[in-house]
């Protein structure tokens, strides 16, 4: 094994325009280790990373590699030198196959023709190394599943031989299984000398992969701790600058009467013979493996996609969801998975996107009041708290936390009797997660029925009275929260059914 590498920012400044993203920043990472940098949206992470990744130049300071003073001109630079970055956006060319977009620049030719075979046999290998040889190189990308799109962006950065090895949010759209593999992936790298970044809101895989946690706040660095030395709180009052009081808050809410009833709901592919009761004031969190029909539940409710012979409900009337228009005007509302793509138009405004879906509440004649649809707008973002300019900021502007608050305030400017929310908080940091919380309970209290899914067990165990969890298209088990335990319900999630005894149990609930 070669020397490990030693790569140190020194003195990173950086701006845009007026704005100081970074402020005399000093960060290092080691060969064979995982060091976590950490801080909310908008604290520099990524701005840092994509300077030690040549995507973007230091106005001052320098970059050192085992002592040498480095410049990069372009990422190709950085490339040749070991340093490779798995975006949280994903960076692969969805018409091209996998074969040929983990060799995208590095193309493989025999007698001046492309040799596909070649190219289509490294590609199988780095896959296999990643544990994921179900993965067809021949597959074009755009056919594959977000989670299985990220473990070809992982293997492509591994193919460059990475010496140091930048993961941006990297298990954001990753099952539990394509997590475990990616974690055992790390650890072997770390045992050949690879150093790792990991930037990550996930604070249960920090203390699991990562050795050392750097916290940014603001563009400048706060402090650095050893992982066996530090604890979630610290790490929660160096990023925000203040203790938050519970990590999950509480909530003591009584459910009403059944405002949503499920019969036997299928989409004809990904769900099959669902049923489930949710409570004026309730939240069901639906947990399960990626793949298991999640999702779908809720595209399916909300008109997005065929719903088979199904039975619903809406305080105790038959609701025939013809699609999307139809589940609003019913009183549904839906949180997607994607906030970037299905969720905002990140070119408009604050205001314009707050007001997407209810705009005919401000209008007369045809006609907008743009007085009324201001106060409107200004007393979301109060409520909600969302930190912006003024409502006419292009909304691709704000952090992540904050853009997903102009998400909720696009259906909150007319409360839903139904709510239904996909991953709610992914990508969003620690800060902008208990604010969400905060949102989540006050709308139960006010007698709003939420559907929830999540991929962090935690915040399900956490915000959920029940639990419906899903395994290959059908439920496996529905729980009470107070009687849930992890264990529990990954092995639902696995496939291992309840007893028909604690099914009815849960149920009578």
């Amino acid at each position: 094994m070669s020397q490990p590498v030693h790569v140190r920012l020194i003195g990173i400044c950086k701006a845009f325009g007026p704005v100081q993203v970074l402020r005399e920043v000093n960060f290092e990472v080691r060969g064979g280790e995982v060091h976590a940098l950490m801080g909310e949206n908008g604290a520099g992470k990524s701005t840092l990373m994509k300077v030690l990744g040549g995507l973007h130049a230091a106005d001052s300071g320098r970059i050192e590699i085992d002592g040498q003073a480095v410049q990069w001109r372009s990422p190709a630079d950085a490339e040749k030198q070991g340093i490779a970055i798995i975006h949280q956006e994903l960076n692969l060319i969805p018409e091209l196959t996998v074969a040929e977009n983990l060799f995208l620049g590095r193309e493989l030719h025999r007698f001046g023709v492309l040799d596909k075979a070649a190219m289509a046999r490294g590609a199988r290998q780095a896959l296999e190394r990643l544990g994921v040889a179900g993965i067809d190189p021949a597959a074009e990308v755009s056919r594959l599943s977000v989670g299985q799109q990220q473990m070809v962006e992982i293997a492509r950065a591994l193919m460059l031989n990475a010496r140091v090895l930048i993961l941006d949010e990297p298990t954001a759209a990753l099952s539990e299984r394509e997590t475990e593999a990616l974690f055992a992936i790390m650890a072997g790298l770390r045992e050949q000398g690879v150093a790792m970044v990991y930037v990550s809101h996930r604070m249960e895989e920090i203390f699991r992969v990562c050795q050392r946690i750097s916290v940014l706040r603001d563009g400048g660095m706060v402090g650095e701790r050893l992982v066996q030395d530090t604890s979630f709180d610290e790490l929660v009052g160096m990023m925000v600058g203040r203790a938050l009081d519970e990590r999950f808050p509480r909530r003591d809410v009584t459910p009403g009467a059944v405002r949503l009833a499920v019969k036997n709901l299928s989409d004809g592919a990904r769900v099959h013979g669902v049923n489930f009761e949710v409570r004026a004031g309730e939240v069901l969190g639906i947990a399960g493996l990626m793949g298991a029909g999640r999702s779908e539940i809720l595209r399916t409710l909300f008109g997005l996609s065929p719903r088979g012979a199904a039975q619903v409900q809406l305080d105790g009337q038959p609701l025939a969801l013809k699609g999307p228009v139809h589940a609003i005007d019913a009183g549904l509302a839906f949180v997607t998975e994607d906030r970037k793509t299905q969720g905002l138009v990140l070119g408009l405004s604050v205001r314009e996107n707050a007001m997407l879906v209810h705009l005919n509440r401000v209008t007369r004649a045809g006609v907008v009041q743009s007085g009324a649809e201001q106060r409107q707008v200004q007393g979301l973002i109060e409520q909600l708290r969302i930190r912006t300019r003024d409502s006419e900021l292009e909304v691709g502007a704000l952090s992540g936390g904050n853009q997903q608050k102009v998400v909720f305030a696009k259906w909150l400017a007319s409360p839903p009797k139904v709510l239904l929310l996909d991953e709610p908080t992914r990508g969003v940091d620690v800060g902008g997660k208990a604010e969400i919380y905060h949102i989540i309970n006050q709308l139960a209290a006010q007698g709003v029925a939420i559907v929830m899914v999540s991929s962090e067990l935690p915040e399900v165990l956490a915000l959920s009275d029940r639990i419906l969890v899903m395994h290959e298209g059908r439920q496996t088990a529905l729980l009470a929260a107070h009687e849930a335990s992890q264990e529990a319900v990954m092995a639902a999630a696995s496939g291992q059914s309840q007893t028909p005894a604690a099914q009815t149990a849960t149920l009578a609930h």
